[in-house]
């Protein structure tokens, strides 16, 4: 029994059966009076056990929080959704525990106040695998992870701390690490994110039998509840399908994995999905949707185009809105980079839209390759609107506005409304200071 609990400990296989089973085996070690001597050169791995057993998890936005505005400007990076679950929530699942936020100054009023602990801190950016989960896990105390310059993750007694960490023993990842750094890195690595979602909630889903008018290629379809299929065409055999409680699924839709439809959403009639995509919770989406990923709560219900794009929450596209992800002239796209105020080049030859929270085009719109539409926008007119479209935007790409505060919070509380739901007084003053912060990109 005690090199079996010996085995156990130096295995830092940490999960929740794994303890119950240890703590069956100190109970009766302690009934028989026997004592435990784990050998000296092994003690290191008591600690990590005992230290597992108990520890604080925190994910923290760093620095990238800056290059993924505008999702970020409403959400902590650990919020977004990279499939079915959000990052969040697939940490959650590898480690077995609770994790609680340290966001952005910006966002606290959003998020409860964390008494930050010392514990272990992940970067909010870092994409969750169980590998990775298997390394940070394992990280002795007052150490730090590399991956080149990038910081992946920490274990420390003291709070959080950009001065500190630097003292901390810093020792480097032996694969690169995954991470959304830019909005590009979501589509592309989408379909990864897919695949773990899949591996995590398979056993989860139901074998719920589909409707024989349903053509179904492969066998990698799980339902997490009970949802409305029809006559739709679906091929896993590029990648898992994933498919939320009361999603619906519309007569002679073609879906190819890996592919999310979130809760309660709907995909339109004859709608064409290429993976990797995903839906979020509350959405709709019909005509062609290509590599892109939508957070939730948002409609792009009729015909058009969207490829190589993120959307944000609350957003509404007008009929027959189409995103260009490829440049004529096959060159590799330039986008907005928020902290120099100034095109980058993304490094990526298909790259769509990012279109932050509460924001809406017009019937017909065309949106140009590589364009950040800000939070709260209104695009709408002929011809293409300019490549950065700013916060709080209102009207064609020749005569756009400063939109008015105090109407863009009544439209989002009459959208909020219609799912049932309140824009917040702490959602009110995001808005608020997005407003403000943006506002000297319109002429006076």
């Amino acid at each position: 029994m005690l090199i079996r609990l010996v085995e156990l400990i130096n295995s830092a296989t940490v999960t929740r059966s794994s303890l119950k089973e240890t703590n069956k085996r100190l109970k009766r070690l302690k009934k028989h009076k026997t004592k435990l001597k784990v050998p000296q050169k092994r003690d290191f791995f008591w600690i990590n056990f005992t230290f597992l057993w108990d520890m604080d998890i925190f994910l923290f936005d760093g620095p990238q929080w800056q290059q993924l505005l505008p999702l970020s400007y409403t959400r902590s990076l650990a919020d977004l959704r990279m499939g079915y679950l959000s990052l969040k929530q697939k940490w959650e699942h590898l480690s077995d525990k609770s994790l609680e936020l340290v966001v952005n100054h910006s966002l606290r009023d959003l998020y409860p106040s964390v008494n930050q602990r010392p514990g272990l801190y992940i970067n909010s950016c870092v994409l969750p695998s169980k590998e990775l989960w298997d390394l940070v896990s394992k990280l002795d105390e007052e150490t730090s992870l590399y991956d080149e310059n990038t910081l992946i993750a920490f274990r420390s007694h003291s709070q959080f701390d950009y001065k500190s960490i630097e003292t901390l023993q810093k020792t480097m990842t032996p694969n690169r690490v995954g991470r959304i750094e830019r909005y590009w890195d979501i589509f592309l690595n989408l379909g990864d994110q897919i695949e773990l979602d899949f591996t995590l909630l398979k056993e989860k889903g139901s074998s719920q039998e589909l409707k024989d008018s349903n053509t179904i290629i492969g066998d990698r379809i799980i339902c997490l509840g009970q949802a409305e299929i029809n006559a739709a065409t679906i091929n896993t055999e590029k990648g898992p399908v994933i498919i939320g409680e009361g999603a619906e699924i519309m007569e002679g839709s073609v879906i190819r994995g890996p592919f999310v439809l979130g809760d309660y959403s709907q995909v339109k009639l004859a709608a064409k999905i290429y993976g990797p995509s995903s839906i979020g919770p509350h959405s709709k989406v019909g005509g062609e949707f290509s590599n892109s990923l939508i957070q939730g709560y948002s409609n792009k219900g009729h015909d058009g185009f969207i490829g190589n794009s993120v959307i944000g929450e609350w957003c509404n596209f007008g009929a027959d809105t189409n995103i260009s992800n490829l440049k004529n002239n096959y060159s590799e796209v330039k986008v907005w980079d928020y902290a120099s105020e100034s095109y980058i080049n993304s490094a990526q030859q298909f790259c769509g839209l990012c279109m932050g929270d509460h924001s809406k085009t017009g019937i017909n719109t065309m949106i140009n390759t590589g364009t950040a539409v800000g939070v709260s926008a209104n695009v709408f007119g002929a011809g293409f609107p300019d490549k950065f479209v700013p916060s709080f935007a209102w009207g064609a790409a020749d005569s756009t506005q400063h939109y008015d505060l105090a109407k863009a919070l009544d439209t989002a509380e009459r959208v909020k409304a219609r799912r049932d739901l309140k824009l917040s007084k702490e959602e009110r003053d995001i808005l608020s200071h997005i407003h403000e912060k943006e506002s000297h990109f319109f002429s006076e």
